[in-house]
């Protein structure tokens, strides 16, 4: 069997390595697993452009005018002219990625990117719109593909010193991705073509990555890699006329989703075996069952539940379904005259739900309103339970995975009146109408709208995301002009406080010559010669008006004031200070000066000396000098605010650092939601979205990305202190639900 000359090609394409670089120290299994994927991925591309050409003339042949037909036939040209190097800059990365598996980065700081007022705009839809059809993309994946996906980052994990999570696994769909749009951002095309290209790597690229991920897998099992991890196997499209469920004789994968399946259902059995041993206590009273009563059957159940389904309030406070459910097999019962129960496996299925329901319905984490919603779907989730009793113990499955996102998208979104629900709100109300609406016993339509919720949310996240960074950047934009005020502040009051000016000196130095020192130092910083030349001229200005008796003094200031103007000047026109009152200040300034000369030259007239030229003594003549300027003492710290700002004082509290209140200020990560209570009727929720260190400033956005509080670490702590803040629970709904569920069941069991 000869060689694939492919794969050699690809080795070739990456970079070089020297034998001692953490490519060369890849393990074998790795090594492998990463040909594999790279030439699968290198024939899926080629498809992809394959067929781009087709995609697009048929798109242009449909284009509503010349114009935008000669885009797309433009686009096709640019596409067939620069596909190989995207398919070389995709593997490219794609071997970089693997080769940075087993790399250390020591000792090397965070690159932060120096904040400029011209970067806080807002970023391009274009850029919005390819970021939401990546997520778009990506939450498709994970719908379908977690499962094996998670595995493989867990085996490459037993396999490699850097921790990887999904997100980072380097045949991640968010990694393929982000190699595709690298490796495609010379394509000169609008963003409308640009869309079409990531529906087709969507179509061509990311439509087999299940079979990738179940191959590698395969791979690193037969090298001994956590061979008693168990994926199921991948789902593949019908083909036509072909029998529905037949598939191929996979006999290891399919045996290994067999013994996976068992496993969770022996979960359930534990769970059974506990509400058996308990039943008859006052958490599970026990069942009073006619001598001659008939268990009806999951089926017969089931239509049951979808009859109180059509007919489930729109409120769940009064709803209660164990007592419905009795009163239906009470009319069951005597139309057919036989006594008909609940079987004790579903009648177990009944209970644990019902209280997974409980604690959902009391949990503080969820916003009110939105617990009338979830409590809707208490029954199609019993079904699905009666349905699959893996649903208690498989943490992939769709309709627990349903819930946990709509539970965690609805982190930060507060009770609003019924004119202000949003988006999501409507959301949900859609999915819990579908599932009532459609649902009978196809479990199906939760894996259908798990993906349109995810794909909802991801647009919903990024959109927030995008909000949040500006937010960001905004304040660390404050921070720095923050920052740089105290430093002029720092600069004026060193120069000025406590002393006794002209009144104009003291206007032009706080009033305009502070906005170039504030420029100054935001745009080159305090160590720069730009800032010291801005602070000598200052000194300058405040030496060129005060009084001095000396020929050597006068001697200066003569030399000094051409310069000192012109240095004055152009520091105000590079603020863009107010051309008028430039011009107002330039003209008070020179009088002072002249003052000042004609002080110096009133000593100096003798007659014994050479007799002055008649003009210069005609001039002395004709200008008369000054009256004495206002003067003004600077007694006063100055202050300099921006336009509606104010100044807050830090709460006058005092606590030693481990006082349990700064503690937990101290333990709030970014990212963290917390409530806050304004009031005794309201509350707002809020999410931790940065810590500005320079003037350590905690800065809260909504759900939208918007900020909406910004406190300081002593005024958290006064919050903490007096109760008004209140950690939210982050962790997945159902399992912290399931989690305490047990957790009650084994406590009484042991009392």
């Amino acid at each position: 069997m000869r060689t694939d000359a492919k794969v050699v090609h690809l080795n070739k394409a990456a970079p070089e390595h020297k034998p001692s670089s953490p490519a060369g120290r890849l393990p074998v299994a790795l090594i492998s697993v990463r040909d594999k994927a790279a030439q699968q991925l290198r024939q899926a591309l080629q498809s992809l452009f394959d067929n781009a050409d087709d995609s697009l003339f048929e798109i242009a042949d449909r284009a509503s005018s010349n114009v935008e037909q000669n885009a797309f036939f433009e686009a096709m040209r640019d596409l067939r002219m620069k596909r190989r190097n995207i398919e070389r800059g995709f593997l490219q990365q794609l071997f970089e990625a693997f080769a940075k598996l087993n790399q250390y980065e020591i000792g090397k700081p965070p690159v932060l990117d120096n904040v400029s007022f011209d970067s806080l705009s807002l970023v391009q839809n274009d850029e919005l719109e390819e970021s939401v059809a990546v997520d778009t993309m990506v939450a498709k994946v994970m719908s379908r593909a977690a499962q094996p996906l998670g595995h493989l980052t867990t085996r490459f994990n037993a396999l490699i010193s850097k921790k990887l999570d999904d997100k980072s696994n380097p045949l991640g769909p968010h990694a393929l991705c982000d190699y595709f749009i690298e490796a495609s951002s010379s394509l000169g095309v609008e963003i409308k073509v640009k869309l079409i290209i990531f529906k087709l790597f969507e179509k061509y690229v990311l439509g087999d990555i299940d079979q990738l991920y179940a191959e590698a897998n395969q791979t690193l099992v037969a090298a001994g890699i956590l061979p008693e991890l168990h994926s199921a196997p991948p789902r593949r499209q019908q083909r036509p006329g072909a029998p529905a469920g037949s598939h191929a004789p996979s006999a290891p994968p399919g045996q290994a989703a067999h013994v996976d399946e068992g496993l969770q259902e022996a979960a359930f059995s534990a769970l059974h075996s506990l509400l058996s041993e308990l039943r008859g206590s006052s958490m599970l009273p026990a069942r009073n069952i006619p001598s001659d009563a008939i268990p009806i059957s999951s089926g017969d159940l089931l239509r049951l539940l979808s009859h109180m389904q059509a007919r489930a309030p729109q409120t769940v406070d009064e709803f209660d379904l164990q007592e419905q459910l009795a009163g239906l097999l009470s009319r069951v019962s005597a139309k057919t005259g036989k006594s008909r129960v609940v079987g004790e496996i579903d009648d177990d299925v009944i209970n644990l739900v019902s209280m997974l329901f409980e604690f959902i319905l009391d949990d503080r984490t969820l916003p009110d309103s939105l617990k009338a919603l979830i409590g809707r779907l208490q029954i199609p989730l019993l079904k699905v339970a009666v349905l699959d009793k893996t649903f208690f113990s498989r943490g992939s499955h769709p309709a627990r995975r349903l819930l946990n996102e709509i539970a965690s998208a609805a982190m930060g979104w507060g009770d609003q009146d019924e004119a202000q629900r949003d988006s999501l709100y409507q959301k949900i109300e859609q999915i819990v109408a579908r599932l009532l609406n459609d649902f009978t016993d196809d479990p199906a339509i939760f894996s259908e709208l798990l993906a349109d919720f995810l794909a909802f949310i991801g647009d919903e996240r990024r959109r927030s995301e995008l909000l949040e960074q500006r937010t960001r950047d905004a304040e660390e934009g404050r921070a720095k002009a923050e920052i740089a005020r105290q430093e002029v502040e720092r600069a004026l009051n060193q120069r000025l406080l406590g002393k006794t000016l002209p009144e104009v000196v003291v206007r032009l130095l706080q009033e305009a010559w502070s906005k170039v020192l504030l420029l100054t130092c935001l745009k080159h910083g305090t160590q720069s010669e730009e800032w010291q030349a801005a602070l000598d001229t200052m000194d300058d200005l405040v030496w060129s008006v005060t009084p001095h008796e000396d020929d050597e003094s006068r001697a200066r200031l003569l030399e000094l004031v051409p310069s000192l103007l012109k240095a004055l000047r152009d520091g105000l026109v590079s603020a863009a200070f107010d051309p008028f009152s430039t011009g107002d200040f330039f003209t008070r300034l020179e009088a002072l000066h002249v003052q000042t000369l004609q002080r110096f030259q009133q000593p100096q007239s003798a007659p014994s000396e050479a007799p002055a030229d008649d003009s210069t003594s005609a001039g002395s003549a004709a200008t008369p000098i000054a009256t004495t300027p206002a003067m003004v003492e600077v007694v006063d710290e100055i202050v300099l605010l921006a336009p509606g700002e104010s100044r807050e004082q830090e709460p006058e509290i005092s606590l030693p650092d481990n006082d349990v209140a700064l503690v937990q200020v101290d333990n709030l990560r970014v990212g963290s939601w917390v409530e806050f209570q304004e009031d005794e009727e309201h509350k707002l929720r809020c999410k931790l979205a940065a810590v500005i260190k320079p003037t350590g400033k905690y800065i809260f956005v909504n759900r939208t990305g918007m900020k909406v509080l910004e406190k300081t670490r002593m005024g958290l702590a006064t919050e903490f202190q007096r109760g008004a803040i209140r950690l939210l629970n982050d962790t997945l709904l159902f399992d912290r639900a399931l989690e305490s569920v047990i957790g009650n069941l084994r406590k009484l069991k042991n009392t």
